[in-house]
């Protein structure tokens, strides 16, 4: 089948200056209603993928999301929010963007093409064969990422990778390709809208998927997260209030004592 990239299609709109901003904001969001429904249909793949991502990941592997521009943003973000949400370490989930930490603010668009440097960052974690590379790119031609995947997969390194266009050289370098079709952007080309919005999507059911089935989530509670703020500390020691039946001040001084919601719950069956 030959490569078509449906995220570069003219928009389903024209004339798109001459609209009145309910009408703008309308058909936006006329279209965001089609990602949920790309992203329901792509379900089997990202299933495929995390199924196969938790073996690893319980033998000491780390995942590693590779992207420029937007897709490199959001490999990042996720990537982020990932130790505070669930009180692991940064080093777990990793995100990589063409450019470097430089491109998050200010767009790097020649360091996409750039077919050495990605593999040579991966080489600079100490990648190994228990650890995961997943590209991101809506366009599923981006050079940063598609030549790493090539080298990691030559290593026995596993490959995904999350694209908005079917049958990608992106996705020929890939033991699991999820493959998410939004059909055309609102603004012709532009992957920050449906595409971006898409990819975030599917990297939350990676991430958190894995998470739990890691372990860092009790009934439907954040027990692990960081207490980094008064709000996360208000909201452990409800949780502990809600687990254990104890009055609010306990709670609190436990979970300050004990710096987790797990730990403090672990601890008071343990003494009952």
């Amino acid at each position: 089948m030959a490569f078509i990239k449906i995220s570069e299609q003219d928009s389903l709109y024209n004339d798109l200056e001459k609209k009145s901003v309910p009408e703008i904001l309308s058909d936006i969001n006329k279209e965001d209603q089609k990602v949920a429904i790309a992203v329901q249909k792509a379900i089997p793949q990202i299933e495929k993928l995390v199924e196969k991502i938790i073996p690893r990941m319980k033998k000491g592997g780390r995942i590693f999301y590779m992207g420029a521009g937007t897709s490199g943003r959001l490999g990042v973000l996720d990537a982020s929010e990932i130790p505070p949400t669930f009180g692991v370490p940064p080093t777990l989930i990793i995100g990589l963007i063409a450019g470097g930490d430089r491109a998050l603010r200010t767009a790097v668009e020649d360091a996409e093409d750039d077919t050495s440097r990605g593999w040579e960052e991966l080489t600079e974690h100490h990648i190994c064969n228990n650890d995961i590379v997943i590209g991101i790119a809506a366009s599923g031609i981006t050079p940063y990422v598609i030549q790493a995947m090539h080298t990691a997969r030559e290593q026995g390194i596993l490959t995904g990778c999350i694209t908005s266009n079917p049958d990608s050289p992106m996705a020929a370098e890939a033991d699991v390709a999820i493959e998410m079709i939004v059909g055309p952007e609102f603004v012709t080309g532009s992957s920050r809208m449906k595409s971006g919005t898409g990819q975030k999507m599917i990297l939350n059911m990676i991430s958190t998927s894995v998470m739990i089935k890691l372990g860092r989530v009790k009934g439907n509670k954040m027990v692990n997260m960081q207490l980094n703020n008064k709000k996360l500390i208000d909201r452990g020691a409800r949780m502990i209030v809600e687990e254990l039946g104890l009055d609010y001040d306990k709670a609190k001084s436990l979970l300050l004592l004990h710096g987790s919601v797990k730990k403090v719950i672990d601890t008071y069956n343990d003494e009952q």
